[in-house]
């Protein structure tokens, strides 16, 4: 009987084998570089396509002539001069509306001359180009510009300002701002939090430390597993039956005094989105627990503690960082959702903010969607802004998670 070594291949044989495994090598290697080279092009792509329309010029016109109104230069005027100028231009009604909003003495400069150029001098946008356009053809667009608008202004614009940021939304693209949105999408997520962190932790705990292994809880682990995977409009549809009609007394706040509201509240959207988030809080919890040595648990009990003290005092401070990381990279999927809100009852068009868990909202993913349905270009470039803070939130949301794991994560 012949023995593997005499099977081995030698001389020749053994060199033609040896490039074979080489060649085969390489191959894998190049498959695999050629996918991280399509994801890096891809993400590319995508960035730069938010970014260029981010950016570009625009032309524009006024309906009524700022000299209407005052012989001082617009950028000149003092937040004294612009709230007497909207009081005297305003009508009573109108003023009187937006002071009960925000009391306008309360407003900023900034924001006073937005409603100055909003309300009184009209502006009237003719075109907009997207960066690349405004940096290749930026000769063209000005003499198409002097052409068809020959009384239009020309600015090259970055639709993603500080003033952007603050701003409520508004029926003009040129005056609408993110902060509505931004505060709601904080709503949500601050909700979520405090629902789902709690219970997907202590059904986790349970799981891996205290449920017996038979089959009842073999189902339930790979229930959890599948909702994972359970595309986020079924929750959406859950919230809408659950949360919206059957609590409405809850969410709406009805129980607790409130009348000027219904179950299609910041709250009602916040556990729904704190529902679809579990699943994946919970796996994410018990790997961390898992993660724990069970020489931990043993010492404990070697000294006799008991399995609750074992728990609170040994795995649960280990597992944390695990735990936390999780629960961040969860929320920020909750932070990017759009088809629960919709169907639970978001607003695509509020300029009042969130000021407690019963009130109307919206959020940056439903404000996108609505600024890229409507046919005007200006909405589409202040869109790409929103779409830029939006990766901002997320990206911040996934550097703590970073940051978090990097610091508290103990090696054993």
């Amino acid at each position: 009987m012949s023995s593997h070594r005499d099977n081995y291949p030698e001389g020749a044989a053994f060199y033609s084998v040896l490039r074979n495994r080489y060649r085969k090598a390489a191959i894998w290697q190049f498959l695999f570089l050629s996918a991280l080279l399509i994801a890096i092009i891809a993400l590319t792509a995508l960035i730069y396509n938010v970014v260029d329309g981010a950016f570009g010029y625009i032309a524009y016109e006024y309906k009524a002539a700022p000299t209407q109104f005052t012989a001082t230069p617009v950028s000149e005027l003092t937040k004294e001069e612009l709230l007497v100028i909207l009081k005297e231009n305003l009508s009573s009604g109108a003023y009187n509306k937006l002071d009960k909003e925000t009391p306008m003495e309360k407003r900023s400069q900034a924001d006073l001359l937005s409603l100055f150029l909003e309300r009184l001098v009209r502006i009237d946008t003719k075109d907009t180009w997207s960066m690349t356009d405004s940096l290749l053809r930026g000769a063209e667009i000005r003499a198409e510009v002097a052409e068809k608008y020959p009384d239009a202004i020309l600015e090259l614009r970055s639709w993603i300002t500080p003033q952007f940021l603050v701003t409520p939304m508004s029926s003009r693209a040129e005056f609408a701002g993110v902060r509505t949105a931004i505060l709601g999408s904080l709503w949500l997520v601050g909700i979520a939090l405090l629902f789902a962190l709690p219970v997907g932790t202590g059904a986790a705990v349970y799981l891996q430390e205290y449920a017996p292994r038979n089959w009842l809880t073999k189902t339930i682990q790979t229930n959890i597993n599948n909702l994972a995977g359970v595309p986020s409009i079924v929750y959406g549809m859950l919230g809408l039956a659950l949360f919206v009609r059957v609590l409405e007394p809850f969410t709406s706040g009805s129980m607790f005094g409130v009348t000027d509201s219904n179950g299609r509240t910041v709250l009602a959207a916040g556990l729904t989105m704190g529902i679809l988030v579990l699943p994946l809080i919970i796996i994410n919890a018990q790997e961390a627990i898992k993660a724990v040595p069970e020489s931990l648990r043993q010492a404990a009990f070697g000294v006799g503690a008991t399995r609750w003290q074992t728990i609170w005092h040994h795995v649960l401070p280990n597992a944390l960082p695990g735990i936390l990381t999780g629960t961040i990279l969860a929320l920020s999927r909750a932070l990017g959702e759009t088809a629960p809100l919709i169907v639970v009852g978001a607003s695509t068009f509020i300029s009042l903010d969130p000021d407690g868990p019963f009130s109307k909202f919206t959020a940056l993913p439903i404000q996108i969607y609505q600024w890229t349905t409507r046919a005007q270009s200006e909405f589409h470039a202040i869109a790409a802004g929103a779409i830029l803070v939006l990766l901002a939130l997320l990206l911040t949301l996934n550097a703590t998670a970073i940051l978090l794991r990097n610091r508290f994560q103990r090696r054993w």
